[in-house]
Parts: C-alpha cells; sequence; structure tokens
C-alpha cells in the first residue's frame, strides 16, 4: 500500500520572537533558522515516519535541490516531483515564547504543478492505496478525481482553508480534516453541519483538546485526547497529526487506533522547534503511548 501526497513544499524562514508583533509593531527575534516546510511536506515526512511508503507529488523552482534531498532524507520518494523555473514556495514564520506562531505564505512553484503528470501518477496507483491532499497546491479537485475514479480513498486535509475549494473536493473525498475553526467556517459556507451528503467521514482537531472522529452515516463518534505536554512551537502540529492518520488508515489500522497514534504524534511535535525536523518518528510515538 503507498501514500500518494498532492502537496506544497517550502522553505521555512523561522524567526524566533519573545511576542507576535502587532500591527506597525517592530521587534528583535531571539533565534532563526531555515528549514523543510509546507503542509505537503510535513504530510509527507510525517506519514513515512509513521511508517508508511510515501510517493510525493508537487513542485519546486530552481531553488529547491536541498529540499529534494531533505524529503528524501526522510524516506520519501520524490522520483514524481516536477522541477520548474522560478522560486520553491516559502514561508515565513514568527513564533512566540509559548510557541504560537504567525505564518505568511509566498506560493512559488505549489502553485504550477503540472495536473497532467498528477493524474498520469494516479493512474498507475492501487485501489488500496490511499491519496493525500491539502490546500496549498493547485489540482486539488483534478487530483481527487482522477484517484476516486481509480478507486482510492481520500484523505483531504481543507487547510489552509477555503470553502470553495472545500466544496469542490468533498464529492470526491473518503474523509475530511478540519481544525475546529474550520469546521465551523464550512459549516457557515454551507448553511448547515457538514452531513453524510457531503463527506463520509469528518475529523475536526481541536488543539490541545484532541480530536474526534464523526462517521456521518453510522453517526458514530471517536474522540481521542493527547497526552499532557509542554509547547515549544505548534507549527506543523496539524500536519503532523494528517501525515500520521493517513498512513496508519493506510496500513489497515481501526479509526480509533490511528487517531490515537496520530494525536501523540501530534503532541510530541509541539515539544520541539521546528516543522518537519519535529515531527517524530514511530518509535518515538510508540514509545510515549506505551
Amino acid at each position: 500500500m503507498t501514500v500518494y501526497n498532492l502537496g506544497s513544499i517550502n522553505i521555512d524562514y523561522v524567526l524566533r520572537v519573545p511576542h507576535l508583533p502587532a500591527p506597525g509593531e517592530t521587534i528583535a527575534a531571539t533565534d532563526s533558522h531555515a528549514g523543510l516546510g509546507g503542509k505537503g511536506a510535513n504530510h509527507s515526512v510525517a506519514a513515512a515516519r509513521a511508517g508508511a511508503c510515501v510517493r510525493h507529488l508537487g513542485a519546486v523552482g530552481e531553488d529547491g535541490a536541498p529540499w529534494l534531498h531533505a524529503l528524501e532524507s526522510a524516506g520519501v520518494d520524490v522520483t514524481h516531483l516536477a522541477r520548474l523555473p522560478g522560486p520553491t514556495g516559502r514561508a515565513d514564520i514568527r513564533v512566540d515564547a509559548a510557541g504560537e506562531n504567525s505564518i505568511v505564505l509566498l506560493g512559488g512553484a505549489n502553485l504550477a504543478v503540472p495536473e497532467d503528470a498528477v493524474t498520469s501518477v494516479l493512474a498507475q496507483a492501487a485501489p488500496d492505496d490511499l491519496l493525500l491532499l491539502q490546500n496549498e497546491t493547485n489540482g486539488q479537485v483534478t487530483a481527487a478525481r482522477a484517484a476516486r475514479d481509480r478507486g482510492l480513498r481520500v484523505v483531504y486535509s481543507a487547510a489552509p482553508f477555503d470553502a470553495g475549494v472545500a466544496a469542490q473536493v468533498m464529492p470526491f473525498a473518503s474523509l475530511l480534516i478540519v481544525n475546529a475553526v474550520e469546521a465551523a467556517q464550512l459549516a457557515a459556507a454551507l448553511g448547515r453541519a457538514v452531513g453524510p451528503e457531503d463527506v463520509p467521514v469528518l475529523v475536526v482537531t481541536k488543539g490541545a483538546d484532541g480530536a474526534v472522529w464523526q462517521d456521518l452515516h453510522a453517526g458514530s463518534e471517536i474522540g481521542v485526547s493527547p497526552p499532557d505536554v509542554t509547547p515549544v512551537d505548534t507549527t506543523g502540529a496539524g500536519d503532523t497529526f494528517a501525515g500520521y492518520l493517513a498512513a496508519g488508515l493506510d496500513a489497515g489500522m481501526a479509526p480509533e487506533a490511528a487517531m490515537r497514534r496520530a494525536v501523540a504524534a501530534a503532541a510530541l511535535s509541539v515539544t520541539r522547534p521546528g516543522a518537519a525536523e519535529a515531527i517524530p518518528d514511530a518509535a518515538e510515538v510508540a514509545t510515549l503511548l506505551g
């Protein structure tokens, strides 16, 4: 089984600050670093560290070689990534003393992924494979339709949230992941709560309160709470959860077990600085759970 991930690849430029600046305020950073990031790259690294076979679909720019190497070093297959003229995606991130962050994105190559190349790769997938999606690239609807037609499960993490894009992808999704704020925004855009006519399974993440799995056809719900940790940097926690959840489902884990492992992985990730580099491996998560 394989997790195909159509997702962004960013160069993360991180500044640690005493507090997030207010409009017009200039403050001094206490530290800085650059690293691999992007919701898509984080998803792939998380799924690979969870034990999945991961093939990343997406694009980098002319400055992308170090970040492809970083993905490969994490165990991700980058054979099908496009190399395009122009810049790789970029995220400028501020992280405060409590671990909260603010992020500004430059899409770069992430917004020019060749959609025909994506569908060509997905045409080779097996029906028991899985496609993971998010909203930092183009091509989500095309990929979701192609994967669904091929018989793959489609896991859609609808972030950064865009109600219009979500409405187009949901008809092809097997499972939708949103946080509590995004769930409310989606309900407002639909004019009603998300229902089985929209997507079979809804997963709502709630930060320090864990996550909830809602089987909308059966009307059942599974809630999972995270272990108690002290946050250092919350960047990428939701991505860690999504990647681990996709990997667990791809491996045939039951929803509660997959959720419990994903929540624990996200909790571990916030105890470390950075995005992709903060994602724990399966052995670390097993130790925490055990």
